[in-house]
């Protein structure tokens, strides 16, 4: 069971704090790094326990891949149909929206005098950028819900236990307003980023000479390089506030303090890792949409090759390209959610010894204790404050 980020026979590098291994049904094991190893010479290796999504140990590189992907074949009804409900609610508003919106201002732009259709011009422009904030603020928290029910369904998969939709949906909600308000926050610093970017670049530009133009441009290069490397950098960082946020209860600025504290030697490997599942997701995005959407527009082509019937094939192609825009993104969305949920897993298993708590848990509850929750902050070490 050696993590694959390590050579075969590499020692597992020791984890902070002093841990003691389980009780039965493990009795006479002591836990080494990833595996419990028997007292008993003549047992030798034992398996760590898997009740649930993953095995309670540290958690390999293939294994965190798998289970992102696992978390929607497990329970699909409540993953999947969390991000089916959210992604159609997002996308159907946005098209309603700001279709009908559109449809409303070009409508007013044709009607209008031509001595007035300057200002009747800008009056619809600003009339379709407002109507663009019901949609991003309905993503923003649609996204943040999303967010949370699979974090909450990671984290109890993992004890092994299967939560409905109705339940998952309840207990995230107890903790939408503080992950909204993390996305947002995290939404506005990106737009900041590029305004700056942006207004310098066209500041440059609109000097009108040659260097302008050059500098312009290789401000805009190197900006929106430094702007992804910043990203990347903060987002790894604070990839753990989501889940601080719904399973430990904390507030934004406790989560992203204490998910700086958690990532701290694990910084590539979080990267790594939340890179290679975008990528993963993205590339299995495009090769389902990509197909379809060529196949829909020669097939538009050899119909009505006229365009006689234009208006109807744009309409029929919105539909369509709903019809299967809607579960990809469904899916994407749940698989990258459960990949956070997992890499904190991960890294409070390998700095604090969380997976021998979540053994406790799992024997008391199979005998039938009452246990507090595992993933709250423990009140002997002075917990983290509450939000």
């Amino acid at each position: 069971m050696t993590d694959l980020w390590q050579a075969p026979d590499a020692p597992v590098p020791p984890r902070s704090g002093n841990f003691t291994a389980p009780a039965t049904p493990y009795q006479g094991a002591q836990y080494q790094g990833s595996s419990y190893q028997s007292s008993d010479p003549g047992q030798g290796w034992a398996p760590p326990p898997k009740p649930g999504l993953i095995p309670l140990r540290p958690i390999g590189f293939g294994t965190l891949l798998g289970a992102s992907f696992q978390v929607l074949r497990r329970n699909p009804k409540a993953t999947f149909g969390s991000g089916l409900i959210v992604q159609a609610a997002i996308m159907l508003v946005t098209v309603v929206i700001v279709g009908l919106v559109t449809f409303w201002a070009l409508d007013r732009i044709d009607s209008a005098p031509l001595d007035q259709r300057d200002a009747v011009t800008a009056g619809s422009v600003l009339a379709g950028a407002l109507s663009l904030i019901i949609p991003v603020a309905l993503s923003l928290i649609a996204s943040a819900l999303l967010q949370a029910v699979i974090v909450v369904e990671v984290a109890r998969a993992t004890l092994g236990e299967k939560l409905r939709l109705g339940t998952l949906w309840r207990r995230a909600a107890t903790r939408l307003w503080p992950l909204t308000l993390w996305t947002l926050l995290l939404t506005v610093a990106l737009l900041i980023g590029v305004a700056v970017i942006a207004g310098i670049v066209v500041l440059l530009v609109s000097v009108g000479d040659v260097a302008g133009i050059v500098a312009g441009v290789l401000v805009g290069v190197f900006g929106a390089l430094l702007l992804a490397a910043v990203s990347a950098f903060m987002y790894t960082k604070t990839s753990a506030v989501p889940s601080l946020i719904v399973l430990e209860k904390l507030g934004v600025r406790a989560s992203v303090i204490r998910s700086w504290s958690l990532t701290r030697g694990y910084f590539w490997r979080t990267l790594g890792v939340l890179l290679l599942v975008g990528l993963i997701v993205q590339v299995i995005s495009q090769i389902v949409t990509t197909p379809i959407s060529l196949l829909f527009g020669v097939g538009t082509v050899l119909v009505d090759p006229t365009g006689a019937f234009a208006e109807q094939s744009t309409i029929l192609s919105v539909v369509v390209s709903l019809i299967i825009a809607i579960p990809v993104a469904a899916v994407a969305a749940v698989v990258q959610s459960a990949a956070v949920a997992l890499v904190y897993l991960d890294l409070r298993m390998r700095k604090e010894g969380l997976d021998l708590e979540l053994v406790r848990y799992v024997e008391s509850t199979a005998q039938g204790g009452n246990v507090s929750d595992p993933y709250l902050a423990p009140a002997e070490s002075g917990g983290y404050p509450a939000g």
